[in-house]
């Protein structure tokens, strides 16, 4: 019966492959137990509809084995750090508080929080395995049976194993800051790269810009202090002479609100009106986490800059994915006058000409990106239907395991791919994590149209293990429309990038390595 609820669960709720969908990836993440306590199992059984579609979501989704056990009452036990046991094991339970995910501050991403995320040592767990085995009443110590205590030692023992299977590393917010510069736990400003901010720094105090130069040190990576900057010209959005610099991004900033006035009155005309009413559907759905896109002054800017490229670029218009690309170059360019905390910053604090220049960079800068790879949003996106069969015939050669898998459960490569072209991996990795990609994206001649189809390519062997666990279509496309890269930060996306690389020095210039 649970198995006849998850295919009618399946076929009903199917969507169009390719597809744009709000789903729970790397910026959605899945429902926490410990915030949101509403389950099945939790609330009386009811004769409505309503309630056995939950039960039978939930149900399914318990089923899959995926990287999030939605309904695993455990991990409140590990979550928690381990409190004195001198109290009464009563007050533990009664007092215990979970906070939420995202409310970490800057003194908890340091080394102390790893430490008390660290599996407990023996002695550790012999006293707490001790302390569970008796309690007190009335201040006499009451030992519990030993079939209660056997209990509580297995529990234990599975919390430790589920624990120690999982990646031990401090909480980082969605968009890094300052502190979070190496979010993967690595020193905030090592040597190496104070080293590297210098090259950088002398590099852009030029009289001209070596810009071939400034590539090959953007390749891995950018140091926050610099990023606007070499974004603006990496992007071909500001002249490396640095003596026109300021009289180009004045002409270019002053071009831009010159579109504004001369078009944003048509938004409510005939011609315009189903454009901007799909971005303004999108807008709210852009990055929902994150409460910086949330505020009504970045989404009348986001609303403004997709509405001015849409009617400047009738051959493909305004299509759902590109109001995600907005996203990391507003945020690069607010950095520059935010020191900590982007994601809760008000905009409407910041002077009005900064808000307006801020603005005017992302328009330009999005521009030069969107020229490059327009073709995935023209008519029928043969852009992307050419870069998600090349990802296939490229998989196929790479890693026939995986190839061969998804032909045996029929799971075809644009049910998944499609997004991961028309978005550009948004969907799957955190913000700070799109940022850090896009630093070599940048340093790359043709980056988000040729290497972007490598990292793809690299990113999908990336979850090789997770992919072949799988039992059935269903699981598969779970897995790989929610891939748990939630806890990312620079280590992994170095890595990502580096099998890329070795991906594309092998395949890029021999074609026929990937042909059969």
């Amino acid at each position: 019966m649970a198995t006849d609820n998850r295919i009618h669960f399946w076929r009903k709720n199917a969507k169009v492959p390719g597809s744009i969908q709000p789903v729970y990836g790397a910026q959605h993440p899945p429902l926490d137990p410990r915030i949101h306590r509403t389950f099945p199992k939790d609330t009386p059984k009811a004769n409505n509809l309503k309630s056995k579609k939950a039960s039978s979501f939930h149900e399914f989704a318990r089923s899959t084995n995926d990287a999030w056990d939605i309904d695993d009452e455990e991990d409140e036990d590990f979550s928690a750090p381990i409190h004195p046991l001198s109290l009464p094991p009563t007050l533990h339970s009664t007092h215990q508080v979970q906070q939420p995910i995202n409310t970490t501050t800057e003194s908890e991403t340091g080394p102390g929080l790893a430490d008390r995320l660290a599996p407990p040592t023996a002695e550790v767990r012999l006293q707490h395995e001790k302390a569970t085995d008796c309690g007190q009443i009335n201040g006499r110590v009451v030992v519990k049976s030993s079939s209660e205590a056997l209990l509580n030692t297995n529990t234990v023992r599975s919390t430790l194993q589920k624990q120690q299977s999982l990646p031990v590393r401090p909480i980082i917010p969605l968009v890094a800051r300052i502190s979070d510069q190496n979010s993967s736990g690595a020193p905030i400003m090592t040597v190496r790269d104070k080293s590297r901010l210098d090259k950088f720094k002398y590099l852009l105090s030029c009289p001209n810009t070596d810009l071939e130069e400034l590539r090959k040190h953007s390749w891995s990576g950018i140091p926050r202090e610099v990023r606007p900057i070499t974004w603006r010209l990496l992007s071909g959005y500001l002249p490396a002479n640095m003596e026109r610099r300021d009289l180009v991004l004045k002409r270019k900033r002053d071009e831009y609100f010159g579109f504004i006035e001369q078009y944003y009155h048509s938004r409510t005309d005939e011609t315009y009106k189903d454009t901007y009413r799909q971005i303004h559907i999108d807008i709210p759905r852009t990055n929902p986490l994150i409460p910086l896109f949330q505020q009504p002054t970045v989404q009348e800017v986001f609303e403004r800059i997709l509405f001015i490229w849409a009617i400047r670029h009738p051959a493909s218009g305004y299509v759902q994915g590109i109001n995600d690309l907005v996203t990391p170059f507003f945020v690069v360019f607010l950095s520059e006058f935010v020191e900590e905390d982007v994601e809760n910053f008000d905009v409407a604090s910041l002077p009005l000409d900064t808000q307006r220049n801020i603005e005017a960079d992302s328009f330009w800068c999005m521009t030069k990106l969107l020229d490059g790879i327009q073709d995935n949003y023209t008519f029928a996106q043969p852009g992307i239907q050419n870069k998600v069969k090349a990802l296939e015939e490229l998989v196929s050669r790479i890693d026939e395991d995986i190839h061969n898998y998804f032909k045996r459960y029929e799971v075809e490569y644009l049910q998944f791919a499609f997004r991961w072209m028309n978005n550009l991996l948004m969907r799957e990795l955190p913000l700070r994590c799109t940022i850090r990609l896009w630093d070599t994206y940048q340093a790359e001649q043709e980056g988000f149209s040729h290497f972007h189809l490598y990292v793809c390519a690299a990113f999908l062997i990336e979850w090789r293990k997770e992919i072949l666990s799988m039992v059935d279509f269903q699981g598969l496309l779970m897995l790989l429309q929610n891939l748990p890269t939630i806890h990312w930060g620079n280590e992994e996306v170095g890595l990502l990038l580096a099998e890329a690389y070795r991906l594309k020095y092998m395949f890029a210039d021999a074609p026929n390595h990937y042909k059969r």
